[in-house]
């Protein structure tokens, strides 16, 4: 009885995914990747470092992972449409899940020949091999502090700048193992650091395939304290109950609440929809970063009734 729609900014499938806002640093931080996967490709040929070789590996799945990041921005800010009404926005988190397949493919592909190496050491100069490391410790800084603010607001940010910050310790693994072999000679260091860095991809990538599993699933943000939201609605004057109480993102910066909300009778002929459904999203607005609320506005005893209808 009585729909309720309200919402706050952008609405869904329009220009407003949060990485849209960053779409010009992922460039800038794609040219940097590119120009350090050359980089360090050169390095690892004239030098048969295979910790180089790993980092220029991983390089390149961050350009692949930055260039569909802006791909996925470009596909999720395309409108909605009768059939797809939240528009295009899941192909930002689509997108974040393949980064992390690539990246466990990666460093499943280090380990295997870091350890290998281990067993047969190979000759590798440490003065070439520190000097390409510093290069690439310089440019992994740069893309990191252009990536910074906005991998704290978008799933598809946070999967490129993490491939860049695994990056740049494992471009910090690739100077310590070139240092060891210069005062020590022992080649082992570079299969050690080769290993560093499989192990710094590896559970920085399981930690964001959950992130973008959850999405994927439609389960509640993990800010979203689920019971204080149900109290907080339960404490709007008028509110008796409710129950079908959604929480959910469409993509990152995106959550949406939906929720069947049993209304005093006499309060909702009194008081109107508008004012229970401003007193809702306001309550909701100014505790809880949900901007996209539904609410479906109803007396005591109608839920039984739609369990009826649904049979």
């Amino acid at each position: 009885m009585g729909a309720g729609h309200n919402h706050g900014g952008p609405p869904p499938g329009g220009s407003g995914t949060a990485a849209a806002a960053y779409r010009g640093r992922l460039r800038a931080a794609l040219v940097i990747a590119v120009v350090l996967l050359l980089a360090e490709a050169v390095g690892a040929a004239l030098t048969g470092s295979l910790a180089l070789l790993a980092d220029a590996g991983h390089v390149a799945t961050d350009v692949v992972g930055v260039g569909m990041a802006l791909l996925a921005i470009h596909v999720a800010n395309r409108p909605g449409n009768e059939r797809r009404t939240f528009g295009f926005a899941r192909a930002e988190i689509l997108a974040a899940l393949l980064n992390c397949v690539l990246l466990l493919g990666v460093g499943g592909y280090i380990l295997v020949e870091a350890l290998d190496r281990l067993r047969h050491p190979q000759e590798v100069p440490g003065g070439p091999t520190v000097l390409f490391g510093v290069v690439g410790l310089a440019l992994n800084g740069l893309s990191m502090l252009l990536l910074m603010k906005g991998q704290r607001e978008s799933l598809n940010v946070r999967g490129a700048f993490l491939e860049v910050a695994a990056d740049a310790l494992g471009s910090l693994a690739v100077i310590v193992a070139a240092l060891v072999i210069v005062v020590t000679g022992w080649e082992g260091a570079d299969a050690v650091a080769s290993l560093l860095i499989a192990v710094l991809i590896v559970p920085r990538t399981v930690k964001l395939a959950r992130e973008a599993i959850d999405v994927l699933l439609e389960a509640a943000p993990r800010h979203v304290d689920m019971g204080r939201v149900r109290q907080h609605i339960l404490d709007v004057p008028g509110v008796e109950d409710l129950h079908d109480l959604h929480v959910w993102t469409i993509t990152s910066g995106m959550p949406v609440l939906s929720a069947h909300v049993v209304v005093d009778r006499e309060e909702l002929e009194s008081a109107g929809h508008e004012r229970i459904l401003h007193d809702l999203r306001s309550c909701l607005g100014r505790h809880f970063d949900v901007e996209h609320c539904t609410f479906q506005l109803e007396p005591r005893g109608h839920a039984a009734y739609e369990g009826r209808l649904c049979h």
